[in-house]
């Protein structure tokens, strides 16, 4: 099965592990920082920096197979073929719905928090949007709104942007990528000096259970790691080149959380984050670095754009493997002749999800969101014993250390995770799943690759 995965797709070969290691910051470094940071902070207090590391630890464990099945299985899909490949068809498919609703509405979620930045920018510069075009119906308490077409504009621009090559993609999101770098090493040093420890006693206001309700929210803010491993098919040498992406951003991402978190909750007692969605440049403005503030907003602007960008490629190129595995129609695998990206599933992704952050209030899909990421982890890591068992022979560029145990650790660590999410994001998830059970045996499963019977001659 780990072979019949492993076929030609006509997806160019261009990325390198600089190139792996900048998509995963793109897509890691953007909400997290600029925005889940203040609401991380309500919740946990000064500790937020301990729910960053926890989150991480959960992430880490997950790396290190996702690094495995990434080296050992070079195809596009991320999850998805690695699934597939050991743990068989109907599994497949399900974590690839499941991954279908994570990236989509990541994807969207985002999307409606550029918007409200890039509408601050304007504003700063004395630009409005007409109100009933600021907001998706109903999402701002007393004015009318009939859609969020600022988000519905930058899922288009980077669905067009990604629907020439992934290549052109790629040197996009790199140069964004440095800019939003740049400004969040500029907040670390200026805003270092303005600390005032008293601020940070008590340092865990809300205890452990406030720690771990944190972390389960801010783990919204390590997603993307994963979508480097959708890029497998388009790298130059996967096997050693994916584990250095997949590790390497995680590490970096880490570190600057931990830092930013800190500093940001020196600046600024913890409550006064409350009801604010751009916590960052608030403890600028309240540290009187109001210069900065704004390079601020902007930094938010690329760093949420590139999240869009990793996202919505890494969804695609999941379609494009289900796809081609016949779960999906077959003209969502289909390969632009000029560009060499699949440009119909490119377009539907944009344009449905595109929709859904102009139209839909996304108050509540961070967890949503966060729940199916952590099903995920799940199963991956439980694949790595599996294949381990199977096929000890398999060969495996990178392997993960301390199998079975450190797989059982990640799935423990995200398990804990989830077990402090809402009732209601358990119901929504559950109903999700449903759904795909239903479209897989009433569709996906007659028109599979796998399942199809040769016919007599």
């Amino acid at each position: 099965m780990v072979a019949e995965t492993q076929k030609t797709g006509g997806l160019k070969k261009v990325l390198g592990p600089f190139d792996l290691i900048l998509m995963g910051i793109g897509a890691i470094v953007g909400t997290g920082i600029f925005v889940l940071t203040g609401t991380g902070a309500l919740t946990a207090g000064p500790a937020l920096t301990v729910s960053f590391i926890v989150a991480a630890i959960a992430c880490g464990f997950a790396a290190m197979c996702y690094a495995e099945f990434a080296s050992t299985v070079p195809v596009a899909g991320s999850i998805y073929t690695y699934s597939y490949a050991v743990l068989g068809e109907l599994v497949a498919w399900m974590i690839g719905w499941d991954l279908l609703l994570e990236y989509g509405l990541a994807t969207s979620t985002v999307a409606v928090g550029w918007s409200g930045y890039f509408q601050s920018l304007l504003h700063g510069y004395g630009l409005e949007i007409p109100a009933a075009l600021s907001a998706a119906p109903g999402a701002r308490e007393g004015v009318h709104t009939v859609m969020n077409l600022p988000a519905l504009c930058i899922m288009l621009l980077l669905t067009w942007m990604l629907s020439l090559g992934v290549r052109e993609s790629a040197r996009v999101n790199n140069i964004m990528v440095a800019i939003k770098m740049t400004v969040v090493v500029l907040f670390i040093l200026f805003g270092f000096g303005h600390v005032n420890t008293d601020n940070w006693h008590p340092y865990a206001p809300f205890g452990a259970s406030g720690i771990m309700s944190a972390a389960a929210l801010v783990f919204f803010a390590f997603i993307g790691f994963d979508a480097v491993t959708s890029a497998a098919e388009e790298v130059k040498r996967p096997a050693r080149d994916l584990p250095i992406g997949i590790i390497g951003s995680l590490a970096i991402c880490t570190l600057l959380y931990v830092i930013v978190a800190a500093i940001m909750t020196g600046i600024v007692p913890f409550a006064q984050f409350k009801g604010i969605d751009h916590p960052v440049s608030l403890a600028l403005q309240h540290a009187g670095e109001n210069w900065l503030a704004k390079w601020t907003d902007l930094g938010a602007i690329l760093g949420m754009t590139t999240v869009m960008l990793v996202m919505a490629y890494g969804q695609t190129r999941i379609i494009f493997a289900m796809s081609r595995d016949g779960l999906l129609p077959a003209k969502l695998s289909t390969v632009h002749p000029k560009y060499g990206t699949p440009y119909l599933a490119t377009w539907m992704v944009g344009i449905v999800f595109g929709v859904i952050a102009a139209f839909v209030p996304l108050n509540v899909l961070a967890e949503l969101v966060n729940i199916g990421t952590l099903a995920a982890f799940c199963l991956v890591s439980v694949a790595v014993i599996v294949l381990r068992n199977k096929r000890p022979d398999l060969k495996r560029a990178f392997r993960c250390p301390g199998v079975p145990v450190v797989p059982a650790i990640a799935v423990l660590f995200c398990l804990a995770l989830m077990a402090f999410l809402s009732l209601v994001t358990w119901i929504a998830f559950g109903i999700w799943l449903a759904l795909g059970l239903v479209v897989y045996f009433g569709y996906a499963r007659s028109r599979s690759v796998l399942n199809k019977v040769p016919a007599k001659v």
